[in-house]
């Protein structure tokens, strides 16, 4: 990505201007045209009436689902929107039946609401080695699959670190053994080029307000109708189902199941922007520009004494997490807070396996986007570089 490109970039997003965001794995500055299309559906929608705004973008809001499609390379019929990441992975996870001795296969670095939800369902949950690198062990998946293996479920991008799992090679040993896999895109959309034929997933399930840069209360889901003809959501309204007699009614044929009726339909067009957006930006000029980044940024902090780079895997993306000796990453986080540069804080409580297994403590998490400089980069490690310097005339 050329500098001048960076530039234009930086000048569509007036958060550049007051902060130095390293949080966009929490929820990233969004570009004008997302507040600006929010904004002015609010007054219509203020001036004209709910169902009549609504009624009058009708086809600006179907556009979102040929969006994402494009972004997955799906079909729009194969997409559906929802509030949240969370909402739109429960979404497929409940349609889901498991029975006693019924197994899930996942991976260490899984997400803490995911691994709730399958100490809900009863199932035995199975946590996938890692091989040498730090990424989920292909191999060691293959070796466990048997017949009571009912779900391939795996974070694609871990909250709490830069680790890229190898989502394909899991996604074609799942398609091999016909299990379903659903991946957890939620820290890979927006930031990685997502193709659902490469990835071979029967769902994906992701946010708008992370790396897509959309608006808070916008998700997600993809799911391949191999997988959607098999299920009947835990939840069913008169949008997701007809109610054709007294005593009968009839789930959609789409994606759109796993919706319900009432939805902001600023946010979701906002989303559309944002995909709409990216899709412009080019993701893979968006993943290179984002990994270089973070690349840099991990040598800047491995450099500094007393300073630990946590980041594992063959391959790795825009989340940089690192710890310092001595001092909580609270207040660390604290600290750079007072500088004006975001981050945040990955906890064991958010991937408890990942963090009982590496012996974690609390991380700095500083997550990049396309947006940010190498001054940017600069300014993150010179701060960090002061905090640690500092603590050590303390100690000493």
């Amino acid at each position: 990505m050329r500098a001048e490109d960076v530039r234009l970039l930086r000048d569509d997003t007036p958060g550049c201007a007051e902060v130095i965001h390293f949080n966009n794995a929490g929820s990233a500055l969004p570009p004008t045209v997302v507040v600006d299309t929010v904004i002015a559906y609010l007054r219509h929608e203020a001036v004209t009436g709910g169902y009549e705004a609504a009624a009058a973008a009708s086809d600006r809001i179907d556009g979102v689902y040929a969006s994402l499609a494009r972004l997955f390379n799906a079909n729009s019929e194969d997409i559906a929107l929802t509030d949240n990441a969370t909402r739109s992975w429960q979404a497929i996870f409940y349609a889901l039946e498991f029975k006693p001795g019924d197994k899930i296969l996942t991976c260490r670095a899984e997400y803490a609401s995911n691994a709730i939800a399958y100490l809900q369902s009863g199932a035995e949950i199975v946590v996938v080695d890692d091989d040498e690198s730090g990424q989920l062990d292909v191999a060691d998946l293959q070796r466990r699959i048997d017949s009571r293996v009912k779900l391939i479920s795996i974070s694609h991008v871990p909250t709490q670190g830069g680790l890229v799992n190898p989502a394909e090679e899991v996604g074609a040993v799942a398609e091999q053994a016909g299990i379903p896999f659903l991946l957890d895109a939620c820290q890979s959309a927006g930031q990685l080029d997502l193709d659902v034929t490469r990835l071979k997933c029967d769902a994906l399930t992701g946010t708008g307000r992370k790396y897509l840069r959309g608006p808070r209360g916008t998700g997600f889901l993809y799911v391949h109708p191999r997988l959607r003809e098999r299920l009947e959501p835990a939840m069913l309204d008169l949008h997701s189902a007809s109610w054709t007699a007294p005593d009968r009614y009839e789930v959609v044929d789409s994606a759109k199941r796993f919706e319900v009726w009432e939805r902001s339909f600023a946010l979701t067009l906002g989303l559309g922007s944002a995909v709409d957006y990216a899709l412009e930006v080019g993701l893979p000029a968006i993943e290179a520009r984002v990994t270089e980044l973070a690349a840099k940024l991990r040598s800047s902090l491995s450099e500094l004494p007393g300073v630990t780079v946590h980041d594992v895997g063959r391959r790795k993306c825009g989340i940089v997490t690192f710890s310092l000796a001595d001092l909580p990453a609270p207040e660390v986080k604290e600290l750079l807070a007072r500088a004006k540069i975001n981050t945040s804080v990955a906890s064991r409580g958010s991937a408890q396996y990942d963090f009982t297994g590496r012996g974690l403590p609390e991380l700095v998490r500083a997550s990049v986007h396309y947006y940010n400089t190498e001054d940017e980069i600069q300014s993150l490690a010179g701060e960090i570089e002061r905090i640690s310097t500092g603590v050590s005339s303390t100690r000493s």
